[in-house]
């Protein structure tokens, strides 16, 4: 498996869905994920150290999980079907180690809240096509370029304060 992080949140520029860019710590590898205008809201504000006066949706989720006793160990994007990606979450319960199937929006805004890894299984990786900085400069540089212009708080301007 390989470690991302969350390189950035932006739009694509070609049909203005949202999106989240993983990233490996090299920056040599990205995996940009397709993903919903909420999820992507809630990513932001969490990166942004927004706090809502009362718990999103993920923040609730983190909440029931940490009350019941366990423990948010990771996430896994572990698959991608006729392109759409699957996710894991991890969690431990005393002791037990328990899986939660996930979109893998959802187990990212979660992880960013639980401050917790995301991992990406190799096979989901040769499969997304991703950039390699080694073997294509000129892609890297668009991905690097894409990344410095991506702004959190466009997802969160649609947003009303409650």
């Amino acid at each position: 498996m390989i470690e991302l992080t969350v390189g950035g949140l932006g739009f694509d520029p070609r049909n203005l869905s949202p999106l989240v860019l993983l990233k490996d710590a090299e920056e040599l590898n990205f995996l940009p994920i397709w993903i919903g205008i909420f999820e992507a809201a809630a990513i932001a504000m969490e990166l942004q150290n927004i706090k809502p006066p009362r718990p999103m949706t993920h923040d609730l989720l983190l909440s029931g999980i940490e009350t019941l006793g366990g423990k948010v160990e990771r996430i896994i994007i572990n698959a991608v079907k006729e392109g759409t990606f699957y996710a894991v979450i991890e969690v431990t319960q005393s002791a037990k180690k328990i899986s939660i199937d996930a979109r893998p929006s959802d187990a990212i805004a979660l992880a960013v809240r639980a401050h917790v890894p995301i991992f990406v299984v190799e096979a989901v990786m040769a499969e997304a096509k991703l950039v390699n900085a080694e073997k294509d400069a000129e892609e890297t540089k668009k991905f690097k370029d894409f990344l410095d212009n991506m702004k959190p708080e466009d997802f969160t301007k649609y947003f009303k304060k409650d």
